[in-house]
């Protein structure tokens, strides 16, 4: 899924919403995430805040760019959820794209870089 799409599906009330998954760390997680995103570690997940959630429920899986939120993704398909998508592009390209981030209910505009390779890919504006 596209960061467009998503931000469309996130706009559009009348739609059901989906629940959004960070698949970062705790150290990323605490710096920002996208409103309402539970953190689940890709490396070692703990499906435990999902226990109460519909096997249909719409997910959206998102880490820095991709990769992790890809694991992740493949490992609730394989629970059995029957919705689930993965973000394209991560939190990097959300945020390159000026879209809203937040920490503790509170919008920010400063993400995680990962490390220094991989934050490259991060404008430096929002490096925190």
């Amino acid at each position: 899924m596209t960061t467009k799409e998503l931000a469309n599906w996130l706009s559009n009330p009348a739609k059901s919403q989906p629940l959004l998954v960070d698949a970062r760390s705790q150290a990323e997680y605490a710096v920002s995430h996208l409103k309402t995103a539970v953190r689940i570690d890709a490396i070692a997940p703990d499906l435990t805040p999902l226990l109460t959630v519909s096997k249909d429920t719409p997910i959206v899986v998102y880490c820095s760019v991709g990769y992790r939120s890809a694991i992740l993704t493949q490992q609730l398909d394989a629970a059995g959820f029957e919705c689930v998508f993965n973000l394209s592009g991560g939190i990097f390209q959300w945020a390159n794209e000026g879209r809203p981030i937040f920490k503790d209910e509170h919008p920010v505009k400063l993400v995680h870089p990962y490390d220094a390779i991989w934050g490259k890919l991060l404008k430096a504006d929002y490096h925190a």
